[in-house]
């Protein structure tokens, strides 16, 4: 079909309908295909059209469909996937949001969409095993140094970004205010749990393989250790427990 085109040329034509169709785009009979090949644009900006309105549900809610659609679409044009995984793409537009001049006035925006694009990553994820939760018995755990699933991750806010965006789906209105979210997928399920802005700085000190000790001495004076610790048991978090000398 595209025999003489290079593949940004195509790749432009394909994500702008303002661009004429190639030269070089022919049909079975060799002739130019100007009609095959608006179909096959259409059916990409639709299909990622699709993904951005699945993948983004409370950014949507939260902006109104008008303004979503006009938003997710100069995104779209902009942004041609770089996977084949349609389900995972979306991956700048939090940052497209920070960028995005008219959604301004909504600061927190780009934090929700952040959410929701972490919530969608770990869910397709590959499985891992979690330790045992009897292991964090072990009297040593202090001293040891933990490995994560592919589905754990931390992010940061300045908003309560889980009450926002459990508000945007229906729920109660938001309170409180900054907050770290620690992510984690237990069955197939992926979670957001809200804990004091600083708890992901534990995260990264576990990441960097600090002793669980040590890191734990790098969050918030106000976090609840026990919850933290069973968000992590119960997420299935923790694959590897690896003790020095012990």
């Amino acid at each position: 079909m595209m025999p003489n085109v290079s593949q940004s040329a195509f790749i432009q034509a394909a994500m702008n309908p303002d661009l004429e169709t190639p030269h070089g785009i022919v049909g079975p009979d060799g002739l130019p295909a100007p009609k095959r090949f608006s179909v096959y644009r259409n059916n990409i900006i639709v299909s990622l059209k699709e993904a951005m309105n699945d993948g983004f549900p409370a950014v949507a809610s939260l902006v109104g469909e008008a303004f979503f659609t006009a938003m997710s679409d100069i995104y779209i044009r902009q942004n041609p996937p770089k996977s084949p995984i349609l389900a995972l793409y979306g991956a700048s537009f939090p940052e497209f949001i920070a960028e995005f001049e008219p959604a301004a006035s909504l600061p927190y925006l780009k934090d929700v969409a952040g959410l929701e694009y972490a919530l969608r990553h770990a869910y397709h994820c590959a499985d891992a095993t979690p330790v045992d939760p009897q292991a964090f018995a072990n009297a040593n755990i202090f001293s040891a140094t933990l490995s994560f699933a592919p589905s754990v991750s931390a992010l940061r806010s300045d908003y309560p970004v889980t009450q926002i965006r459990t508000a945007a789906l229906g729920g109660p209105q938001p309170t409180g205010g900054a907050e770290d979210i620690l992510i984690t997928r237990p069955d197939l399920d992926p979670i957001a749990t809200a804990f004091p802005s600083g708890t992901a700085t534990i995260i990264d000190a576990l990441h960097a393989k600090l002793p669980f000790g040590e890191a734990i001495e790098a969050g918030p004076e106000g976090l609840d250790l026990p919850a933290f610790i069973g968000t992590l048991i119960s997420g299935g978090a923790i694959t590897k427990l690896e003790y020095d000398n012990v």
